[in-house]
Formats: C-alpha cells, structure tokens, sequence
C-alpha cells in the first residue's frame, strides 16, 4: 500500500512540474488503438492549489496542440500482453503527436481499461471538537477509513471523497473553513490487477518517457461524454472498446462504481470473420459499413459483397444479406449489453434518482445500438460524443475518443485523491465494506 501510495503521489508533483513547463501529453491505451494528445496550458490553467475537493474543470486552460493514433498492438482485453508490440506502438503514437504539436513531450498521463476493476465504498467519522475543518482535518478523517482486505496482487488505482457531512449537513462537496464538532466522509476506492499497472508503467518507461498521472478510461470516459446534468443527478457511462466495455456510475459529479466486461468491438469482428469465413480486416470493414442490430424486410433484399482472398474478384466473388450479417452481430451485442446490465444491477443503480445510460467509445456506432440498449438496459440510452475541448481535431471528436479527451479534463483538473493529504501514520486497514452505490441512498 504504501509503495503505490508514494509513488502515485510522485506522480502527482511530477504533473504538477510538467504544468508548469506548460505541455504535458495523454495517452489512451486501448486493445484497437492507441490514441495520444499533447497538452498546451496557458496561465490561468496551471494548478491552483484552494481548488475545492473534487470540482472538474471546464474545458479552459488548455488546448490540444497535437493529436494522433496508431493502431494497437500487443494489448488485449484492455491489458499488455505483448511488451515489444505495444512499446513501438505507444513510440508511433507519441512521436506522430509531438510532431504535429512541434514540440518534445517528457511527461505522459496515461489510462487504461481492464484489469479486473473493483469498487468499494468506504467511510469514516472524527470528532473536532469545534474547531475548523482544515487539511489536517481531512487527512485525519480519510485515514479513519477501514481499507478492506482487497487481496494480494491488487493495488489502489483511485481512492476519492465524494461526500462529506458536518454534524448534519450531509452532501458537502468540501468541508474546508466551516466550523463543526464530527466530520465524515464517504470514499470511492477502486483497485486493479497490479501486474496490469506494472506493466504499463514499464512500458512507457521503456519509451523513455515519465509517468505524470494513470487513471482508469471508464473514469476519464465518463468525465468527457457525460454532460454537467448527468454527472450531477446520477448516470452510467458505458465505453465499448474493442477488447472490452468499460462501466462507470457517476453521482454528484464523482465516480461512485466502475466495472469492466471483457469483451467489446472485436469480438463481434471476430464473429463475422468466423460465420462468413472472411479475413479479419475484411469482417471489421464489412462491420463499419454496412452492420446492425436491427433488422427489417428490406434486410433480406439488401446484399453486400464479400470478396475472398485469392485476389480473383470474379472468381470469388460472393453475397451475403444483411439480415444474415445482423443475425451474426445481434447475438454478441445483446451478450454484451446483458453482462452491463450484470454489472449496473449488482452496483444498485437503480436507487439512483436519476437513471441516464450514455453509451461511446468506437464500437458504440454500430447502427440501432441505442434501440437494442434501450430495450436490454431498460433506460434512457443515448449516445455520446466527448466534450468539445480548444484545439481538438475534427478527426479526434468521434466517441472512440472519450477516454483520451476525458484524461485531458482529468489532466487538467484531477479530483481529489487520498494521496494529496498527508496521511498521519496510524493508518488501519482491514475492516468493513459498503456497496459503492449504496450511501446515496443514506445521504441525499
């Protein structure tokens, strides 16, 4: 614990170092494709240091001054699995951005999904005696959490307040200057494979670059595709990507819950190649132009070429209906949506005021898939588009770039975490647990 909490703290200053040299870069690491931005900050965005807890920042202070992507190798399922593939993948990506930005990054915030996410909720309460709510104060009531036994190999990837109550007054977004005999706080805790840390770490610094931040994209998903509202009242961000669909509960402009499903876009790739014997980048292009979930009587009547791969067109040349395609689609869509719908249910979503259901990431565009959700889910779906941010290229606004522009916002602003208060040294650990979504229900 301590090791991670130290070194996620360096990380922390060294964020705050490559702000003040005014250029950072993010980068998305993801089973399809590996996405990175480079960051300008003008004055007004370097880090103010009475931010209140957990406030994200608009979009001002900084502006994308490079953007490129790459496709992914040697990542599967959201984690490394091939150390070499994915060093000279993140290298390509880099270089193409720092190149167009005309200007050498060192410092990368980077995230990642998978990694078999889990979410607790966990709180505390100190007494004050009257006295006002300083630093001291929170270090004090955060460290009073009961850190649950989460296992060996798992480290703490974020541990964020979101809700603090003074005496009575629960809800409060920073307790800071006000006056109170008892404070507590609630706590999201997410924690991850470490050795899926490790090895991102590692690579990145096998691309001689340092590490300024990591955060999980089912976080930065949801900071950039969910509008102000939805952050506020209650809604879930589903991201699919093509290794896996990553799964975040917002509420009160905090993340309350993540999950991931291990499956996503290429999966369904996967199916087509499989069930119309076609190569793989055949089936991904015959999935983007032409797939769906939902078919109709025009369906039969509509028929798409395949071609084979002996290169004699005629020779191969085959039709399939897109009725036929979509029978092969629906099936691993509907899978999909079903193991969300797993993840959203066990975390009590539905004792959330409000039930909003955004979907993005790249596979989110297969045609009819809000209907299809909407149906499966039993909500509001709609889908969504990162947030607008100062310089991003036309080319970067599609959903499949949520998490990269959500990591800027995250760059920019971070919410408050465990490690930016100076922990007293009587830590506890071990001890009782809640159900990440279950204190709303308690407190507003």
């Amino acid at each position: 614990m301590t090791d991670l909490y130290q070194s996620q703290r360096a990380m922390r200053q060294m964020r705050r170092q490559s702000m003040q040299r005014g250029v950072v870069a993010v980068l998305d690491v993801g089973s399809s494709k590996i996405a990175c931005l480079v960051l300008r900050f003008d004055g007004s965005s370097r880090l103010s240091e009475d931010n209140s807890i957990g406030s994200l920042a608009g979009q001002s202070g900084f502006r994308v001054i490079g953007a490129a992507t790459t496709r992914s190798r040697g990542v599967q399922f959201g984690e490394i699995t091939a150390m070499q593939e994915t060093e000279r993948a993140i290298r390509t990506a880099v270089q193409a951005a720092q190149k167009m930005a005309e200007v050498r990054v060192d410092h990368v915030i980077a995230c990642f999904s998978g990694a078999n996410p889990r979410s607790y909720g966990l709180d505390a309460q100190v007494d004050l005696q009257g006295q006002v709510v300083t630093e001291n104060e929170v270090a004090r009531v955060l460290a009073a959490c009961d850190v649950p036994e989460y296992g060996q190999g798992r480290e703490v990837l974020h541990a964020q307040p979101v809700n603090f109550a003074l005496d009575n007054r629960s809800g409060l977004s920073d307790p800071r200057g006000q006056l109170g005999q008892s404070l507590a706080v609630d706590m999201h805790m997410l924690t991850v494979d470490a050795a899926a840390v490790q090895n991102l770490v590692r690579c990145i610094k096998r691309c001689d670059l340092e590490l300024a931040g990591i955060a999980s994209s089912a976080y930065a998903s949801g900071i950039s595709a969910l509008v102000e509202d939805e952050q506020e009242l209650g809604a879930a961000c589903v991201d699919m990507g093509g290794g896996s669909t990553s799964v975040s509960v917002f509420m009160k402009k905090h993340m309350i819950y993540t999950d991931a499903v291990r499956m996503g876009g290429d999966h369904v790739t996967s199916d087509i190649s499989m069930g119309l014997g076609v190569p793989t980048a055949a089936a991904e292009r015959i999935k983007t132009f032409c797939g769906g979930v939902h078919a109709t009587g025009a369906d039969d009547r509509d028929m798409i070429d395949i071609g084979g791969d002996t290169g004699d067109w005629e020779h191969d040349r085959r039709t399939v209906s897109r009725a036929e395609l979509i029978g092969i689609m629906r099936p691993r869509v509907e899978e999909i949506l079903e193991e969300v719908r797993a993840r959203l249910d066990a975390a009590g979503f539905d004792q959330l005021p409000s039930q909003q259901i955004v979907l993005t990431g790249g596979s989110s565009q297969i045609m009819g898939l809000d209907g299809l959700a909407s149906r499966i889910l039993g909500q509001q779906v709609r889908l969504g588009r990162p947030l607008r941010v100062h310089g991003l290229p036309q080319s970067a606004t599609g959903p499949g770039f949520s998490s990269a522009v959500g990591l800027s916002l995250f760059a920019a602003n971070p919410q408050d975490e465990w490690w930016d208060f100076d922990m007293p040294n009587d830590r506890q650990s071990g001890g009782s647990i809640r159900r990440a979504v279950r204190w709303f229900k308690d407190n507003w």
